[in-house]
C-alpha cells in the first residue's frame, strides 16, 4: 500500500509542526498549510488522501476548507480539530461530510488510532466501489445482472442480446464465429 497524505491546516505553527511530526513518526506524508486559502490552493494542485483542519482560523474557515474538498473529491477524507467546538458546529461539519471532529488538544494515541482507523475504511470503500464498477455475466448461460438503478446484486438477469439492445446504442445481429461456422459446417456433412 502506498504511503498516505495528509494536508495538515492551522494557523497555530506549533499545532502544524506537533501533528506532522507525530503523523510522520507513523508512516505518513505530511503537507502543511498555514491558512484555509493556502489549503485550497494545495489541493487544487496536489493529492491528499485526507485533510486535518483547524475549525476556526481568519479568512477561509475550516468548514469552508471542508465544504469545497467535499464539493469536488468525495474521496479525500476531512478531519476538523478545534479548541472552541460546541455541539452545533460538530453537528455541522458532520452534516457536511466531515470524517472526524475532534477537540484540541486531542490524544495523540487516539488521534493516530483514528487516522488510521479512518484510512482503513477509505481502503474498503475504494475496493468496493471497484467491484460496483465490474459487469457481473453467469459463466454458466452468459446472462448479465443489471443492477442499474436497483443497487449492487439486486438487478434482473439478461440474456447478452438484451443487455447490449436496451444498455447500449449498439445493434445487434446474429451471425457465426470462425470456429461456430466450421462446428455447424462438420455437423451438416
Amino acid at each position: 500500500m502506498s504511503v498516505k497524505s495528509i494536508l495538515l491546516v492551522d494557523d497555530e505553527r506549533l499545532s502544524l509542526e506537533i501533528l506532522s511530526t507525530e503523523l510522520e513518526d507513523s508512516g505518513y506524508q505530511t503537507t502543511q498549510a498555514s491558512s484555509g486559502e493556502e489549503a485550497l490552493e494545495l489541493i487544487k494542485n496536489h493529492h491528499f488522501d485526507l485533510v486535518v483542519t483547524d475549525l476556526s482560523m481568519s479568512g477561509v474557515s475550516g468548514m469552508q476548507v471542508l465544504k469545497e474538498v467535499k464539493s469536488f473529491e468525495h474521496g479525500i477524507g476531512v478531519f476538523i480539530l478545534t479548541g472552541y467546538g460546541d455541539m452545533s458546529s460538530a453537528i455541522d461539519a458532520l452534516r457536511l461530510g466531515a470524517d472526524d471532529y475532534l477537540l484540541k488538544p486531542c490524544d495523540t494515541e487516539e488521534f493516530l488510532l483514528r487516522t488510521k482507523r479512518f484510512f482503513e475504511r477509505q481502503e474498503a470503500f475504494r475496493r468496493l466501489r471497484v467491484y460496483e464498477d465490474i459487469l457481473p455475466i453467469c459463466c454458466v448461460c452468459g446472462d448479465i445482472r443489471d443492477d442499474e438503478g436497483v443497487g449492487v446484486g439486486k438487478g434482473d438477469w439478461l440474456n447478452l442480446s438484451r443487455f447490449i439492445n436496451e444498455k447500449t446504442s449498439a445493434k445487434v445481429t446474429h451471425t457465426y464465429c470462425p470456429k461456430c461456422f466450421e462446428r455447424e459446417m462438420d455437423s451438416m456433412d
